[in-house]
């Protein structure tokens, strides 16, 4: 917990944006240059760092469909990097991290080493599931020897734990709590706990039970909104893409109106909890 709040400054509603960088070259439906696709990702990033939001993170989402490790291929990590270090460069200071899909957990970190940035969000931690991109096998044994490795301890790992667009039958007989104490032993640096889908929020009562039984930070990051924020309140820190754009759909232009919004309603919440 406390690298975590050495980071952000606070423990509790911490508030992440996201930012979904244009389609990559090499993806399906990439069209603009890289440069278009730099200044749009800062921007937006901007937008939010001028919110006063906690944390931005950056994730390829418009690559769908995304290859899964080991198909990742090396453009995408190359463009990520140029990506990272261009919203580096125009936030020095502001709490980014990345997320390379699908479970391009050692691209991301390596991404994160070269561009100086705070911290990943990766998949498969421990145990394994199928997701709509296919068989995700768990990483925390290879990705910590890796962040060794690349002399970057200094760099946060928050894992996903029975993750949103995923079969886990696998797993059907241990719990959630069960797979964050497993994450826990496996030294993540926080679990991130989503509903079922993309803009779906988890059942609030997970968000308790998990943090009765873990030390570490505990994250939402699916389906928060202003009108459900109260109930996650209590969470270490919410991640955010869908709501704050228009319509609600994470395909769409962020709008500066709803991250007014909700960021208004946060410093209520913080302001009654203090």
């Amino acid at each position: 917990m406390n690298n975590f709040v050495r980071l952000f400054g606070r423990k509790c509603l911490n508030v992440i944006g996201m930012v979904h960088v244009g389609a990559l070259p090499g993806s399906p439906r990439h069209v603009n240059n890289m440069s278009e696709i730099i200044d749009k990702a800062c921007q937006e990033a901007r937008l939010y760092s001028d919110a006063k939001l906690d944390g931005i993170m950056l994730e390829n989402m418009h690559d769908v469909p995304w290859l899964r490790q080991p198909l990742l291929g090396p453009e995408t990590t190359a463009a990520m990097t140029a990506v990272a270090c261009a919203v580096r460069r125009e936030l020095p200071s502001i709490p980014l991290g990345l997320q390379i899909l699908s479970a391009g957990n050692k691209e991301a970190l390596a991404v994160a080493m070269i561009a100086g940035l705070d911290f990943i969000r990766a998949e498969g931690w421990v145990f394994a599931h199928v997701g709509d991109e296919g068989y995700t096998e768990s990483c925390a044994a290879q990705l910590t020897r890796y962040r060794q490795q690349i002399r970057a301890e200094h760099i946060l790992i928050f894992t996903d734990i029975k993750k949103k667009h995923s079969s886990h039958s696998l797993t059907a007989d241990v719990s959630l709590t069960d797979t964050a104490l497993s994450a826990q032993l496996f030294l993540t640096d926080a679990v991130i706990i989503t509903g079922a889908a993309t803009a779906v929020a988890p059942d609030p009562t997970l968000l308790h039970a998990v943090q009765k039984e873990v030390q570490c930070p505990v994250l939402i990051g699916s389906g928060v909104t202003r009108e459900n924020c109260e109930s996650f309140s209590k969470a270490n820190g919410i991640i955010i893409g869908s709501h704050f754009k228009e319509g609600g759909s994470w395909k769409n232009n962020i709008d500066p109106k709803l991250v007014k919004l909700f960021m208004d309603s946060v410093i209520t919440f913080r302001n009654a909890n203090n």
